[in-house]
C-alpha cells in the first residue's frame, strides 16, 4: 500500500511516539497532523469522529481509519513491506504482547506519570511536584525495570533475537523517565536494560522521533 498514511497527535505523546517509532521502522512516509487533548478548550470536536474517546493518537490510511496504538502498530506492520516488527515464534510473540502489555499497565503510569511528569513536567510549566506520588512510584517503576531485566534476560531485544513492537513501546517510556535523575539511575542498575537503551536510543527511527 503506497498511500501515505496520516497520524493525528502531538510530538510529546508517548503513544503517538510509539506509531511513529513503527512507521519509521518500516521505512513508510506519513504526515502528523497536530492534535493537543492538553488544549484549554479540549481536543478538536471534528477529531471525535476520529476517535470518540478524545485521546491520541488515532490513524487513516487510504480510507481506513483506526485508534488504540496496539491496533495501529500491529496494522502498520502487516500492512507496510518492511523489516517484521512482530516475532514469528509463537514463544517469541506471546514475548512481545507480554512487554506491550506490562508497558501499557504498569511502566507508562509509573515511569512517566509517577515519575517524569512529577519530577520534570510539573516543574518545568511551574507546577508543585507531589512528592508522595513520586515516592510511591519510585519502588513501582523499580519492580517495571527488574520484571523487564528478567524477561529479556541475555537477550539483545525485549522480545527476542530481533527488534520488534515490545521495544517501540517501551522506548518512548524509558526515554521520559530518564529524564529523571532517579530514572537515569536506576536504569543504570539493570546492566541489559542499560546495555538494551543504548542499542535503541541510537536507532535513526528514534532520533528522529525525540521528544522536543
Amino acid at each position: 500500500m503506497t498511500e501515505k498514511p496520516f497520524i493525528y497527535g502531538a510530538p510529546y505523546s508517548v503513544y503517538v511516539r510509539i506509531v511513529r517509532l513503527a512507521l519509521a521502522e518500516k521505512g513508510v512516509d506519513y504526515e502528523l497532523v497536530p492534535v493537543d487533548i492538553f488544549a484549554s478548550e479540549g481536543p478538536p470536536a471534528d477529531y471525535l469522529d476520529l476517535h470518540p474517546f478524545g485521546r491520541i493518537p488515532a490513524f487513516e490510511h487510504a480510507g481506513f481509519c483506526l485508534y488504540e496504538t496496539g491496533a495501529i502498530t500491529r496494522y502498520v506492520d502487516e500492512a507496510f513491506e518492511g523489516p517484521p516488527l512482530q516475532p514469528a515464534g509463537v514463544r517469541e510473540r506471546a514475548r512481545c504482547n507480554q512487554v506491550i502489555s506490562i508497558a501499557d499497565n504498569y511502566a507508562y503510569p509509573q515511569l512517566v506519570w509517577g515519575v517524569y511528569v512529577e519530577r520534570i513536567s510539573k516543574p518545568k510549566r511551574g507546577a508543585v511536584t507531589d512528592e508522595a506520588r513520586l515516592a510511591a512510584a519510585i519502588p513501582k517503576a523499580r519492580t517495571c525495570l527488574k520484571a523487564l531485566s528478567d524477561l529479556m534476560a541475555d537477550k539483545p531485544w525485549l522480545a527476542g533475537r530481533q527488534l520488534s513492537l515490545a521495544d517501540l513501546y517501551l522506548a518512548p517510556m524509558l526515554d521520559y523517565f530518564q529524564m529523571a535523575p532517579e530514572g537515569r539511575e536506576m536504569v543504570q542498575q539493570y546492566p541489559s536494560l542499560a546495555d538494551w537503551w543504548a542499542r535503541v536510543a541510537s536507532r535513526p527511527s528514534m532520533t528522529g522521533t525525540a521528544f522536543g
